[in-house]
């Protein structure tokens, strides 16, 4: 097996890992001997195992601890090197007898930095750095976010006719795309460490913010709610039932306190971010949100909070649904206004994918921050 299919078998581990592993990195891992691979594994939640323990552990299982002696490791991260919540990845591997690893890319941490690396080939593996780089440090871009920006990756979901509106003028907005589109939206749900919306969309639509598959609620993640003077009524369901402790809230400092203490009685977290102007301070809220551990956020709506996170630069990647439909100028937009200053202010994206979904368009894109258009 080559190392490059060796890593693509590894991502597809680490896939299945994101969403879960916060503040870690959704790390996977594929113990292989020549074609035939032994064990695979993914990181699981904090203070469980990492995933080259669970790949070698699944290999010892499946084929005993002998099999193991000579065999091959991918893995989409640098192995630890630390005594952390769990013992070094780097003592684990040389002692089960792997001889030779290949690492997606190095790990920036301080506490690694390429010390995992120095280790392992100290203890005589075999070690090769950068197979698949730019897939892994994809698959790891919530973590390294916080690593090199102090903030979590932003992922923003847009949902509209083919003339950018999210609901009519009246702010009627269920349901503008079809059943595919929004199957595949609870697959990024689930890919997030968190769920974002406005107080607008709070309470024009009443989310629930779960994750669902089958009409089956699969997974209920941390929904964050930006409301800085805490209007929302504490009826809606992101208020309401078991959820409510996964609910967070962004307020201002002096945003009521009787309905602070309303909410929190409830089990909901209030997060006092500064304001800047008459609106959050964003980038300070991001900041706290990736000092409490979240590293990913995938943010629903609306377009008041989507411009206002265009304006500040803290959108990373764009998942656009476009339904074959118009709605007309009087409909709500689903980017409220960016007060671009010209035209080659404007924002650009480097497109990643277009599918279609159904009737849909989907089109998946990074934000091409910084980069100069070519031609």
């Amino acid at each position: 097996m080559t190392p490059e299919r060796a890593m693509r078998l590894a991502l597809g581990q680490a896939r299945r890992a994101e969403g879960t592993t916060f503040p870690n990195p959704p790390v996977g891992a594929v113990v292989y001997r020549g074609d035939r691979v032994l064990g695979r594994g993914y990181t699981r939640p904090a203070g469980g195992p990492h995933a080259e323990i669970v790949a070698l552990e699944n290999a010892r299982r499946r084929h005993g601890r002998a099999r193991l002696r000579g065999a091959s490791l991918a893995v989409t991260l640098e192995p630890c090197c630390h005594q952390g919540r769990t013992p070094p990845c780097t003592d684990a591997l040389a002692e089960a007898g792997i001889s030779r690893i290949t690492v997606g890319h190095r790990d920036p941490s301080p506490e690694v930095g390429g010390r995992g690396l120095r280790r392992l080939r100290a203890r005589g593996l075999r070690v090769e750095v950068g197979v698949l780089e730019e897939a892994c440090r994809y698959q790891h871009r919530g973590f390294l976010s916080c690593l090199e920006r102090g903030r979590p990756w932003v992922a923003l979901k847009l949902a509209a006719s083919l003339d950018g509106r999210i609901a009519t003028s009246r702010g009627e907005s269920r349901w503008i795309t079809g059943e595919s589109s929004r199957a595949r939206v609870h697959l990024l749900r689930a890919r997030a460490d968190a769920i974002v919306v406005g107080s607008g969309t709070a309470q024009i639509d009443d989310p629930e913010l779960t994750v669902r598959r089958g009409g089956r609620v699969v997974r209920r993640p941390i929904r964050i709610l930006v409301d800085s003077g805490l209007v929302v009524p504490a009826r809606r369901r992101l208020y309401c039932g078991r959820d409510a402790a996964n609910t967070w809230v962004l307020a201002a400092p002096r945003s009521p306190a009787a309905r602070r203490r309303q909410l929190e009685a409830r089990g909901v977290r209030v997060l006092s971010i500064p304001r800047r102007g008459r609106h959050l301070d964003l980038a300070r809220a991001l900041g706290r949100l990736a000092r409490e551990g979240l590293t990913s956020l995938f943010v629903e709506g609306g377009g008041g909070l989507a411009a206002a996170l265009f304006r500040e630069g803290l959108v990373d990647e764009l998942h656009w649904f476009a339904a074959p439909a118009l709605i007309g100028g009087d409909g709500r937009p689903a980017v409220a206004a960016l007060r671009l200053p010209r035209l080659s202010s404007r924002i650009r994206f480097e497109i990643r994918s277009v599918k279609r979904l159904g009737e849909d368009l989907y089109l998946h894109g990074l934000v091409a921050w910084g980069k100069e258009e070519s031609g």
